[in-house]
């Protein structure tokens, strides 16, 4: 439930469109329907511009079915993150419409065209092939926020030469993701090259010392070059937000709900109910 969708909805009523008792029982829904085993907040996209989105991970795949069931129900579009293959495959039964990509582990489920909020672009640079999966996660986590992405892949500092070819479109950007496992250097120097802020995502590609990522993490934590910053190990995700809401270049308040998209249902005469 969005802006749009509360305005028409508000609009309808006081046309006399939809009936007061009608508009309250929508409205009943606010701000989180509760499932028994989960409580989805469906007012996020009033208060942020973006719907609720699915962590996936550890969750009974009939959870799972019954939370994106009652998520979908309202007409936005719906995003899970970390899906294992079996739950792509019980989501595909009911919503074979759907788009999984296993490399990222995102199921996005299209109700409405995704509204551009960008401004720029967010560029997404991977040191190596092996952090393509946090990349891609990050990537196509943004897309669906409405930015354009640009993927820029392997070029990680063994190669410096590689990184300084690169330095024309990481300039371009308006925000860069850096994904980098090893020893994490890749963001320093990015952050070196290129005037644009630059989110750290340190992945737990490497050998023992890496400690599954975490000197990739506390290198970028370290990191010398100005306007840095570093989410969680592995958070292809949270990078991927947060590069579009870097990207929106707008205050909050005023950013359209870019999950939603454009073109929200108009509220019926009958008020929807909560699906059993």
């Amino acid at each position: 439930m969005d802006e749009t969708w509360l305005r028409s909805l508000l609009g309808a009523v006081a046309s006399g469109a939809v009936p007061v008792e009608n508009a309250v029982a929508e409205l009943r829904q606010l701000p989180y329907v509760d499932l028994g085993f989960a409580k989805l907040d469906h007012h996020r996209a009033l208060r942020t511009g973006v719907p609720e989105i699915v962590f996936a991970q550890g969750k009974q795949t009939d959870h799972l079915l019954a939370i994106v069931q009652e998520l979908a129900r309202t007409g936005q579009n719906v995003l899970c993150t970390r899906v294992s293959a079996a739950q792509a495959e019980a989501l595909a039964a009911l919503w074979p419409a759907a788009d999984y990509h296993a490399l990222s582990k995102l199921w996005f489920l299209p109700q409405r065209p995704i509204a551009p909020t960008g401004l720029g672009t967010v560029v997404v640079a991977c040191a190596g092939t092996a952090d393509l999966p946090v990349a891609e996660e990050a990537a196509r986590t943004a897309e669906y926020l409405g930015s354009s992405v640009e993927r820029i892949v392997d070029i990680g500092v063994a190669g410096l030469h590689r990184t300084l070819a690169a330095a024309p479109r990481l300039r371009r950007a308006a925000v860069v993701v850096v994904v980098a496992g090893m020893e994490g250097a890749l963001a320093s120097v990015v952050g070196g090259l290129c005037g644009r802020p630059v989110i750290a995502v340190p992945t737990s590609v490497g050998y023992g010392a890496n400690f599954q990522g975490l000197s990739a993490l506390l290198t970028m934590l370290t990191s010398c070059a100005a306007g840095v910053t570093v989410v969680n190990i592995d958070n292809g995700f949270g990078a991927g937000y947060t590069a579009a809401l870097i990207n929106r270049g707008l205050p909050s308040a005023a950013v359209p709900a870019s999950l939603a998209g454009a073109g929200s249902p108009q509220p019926t005469a009958s008020a929807v109910e909560p699906t059993p």
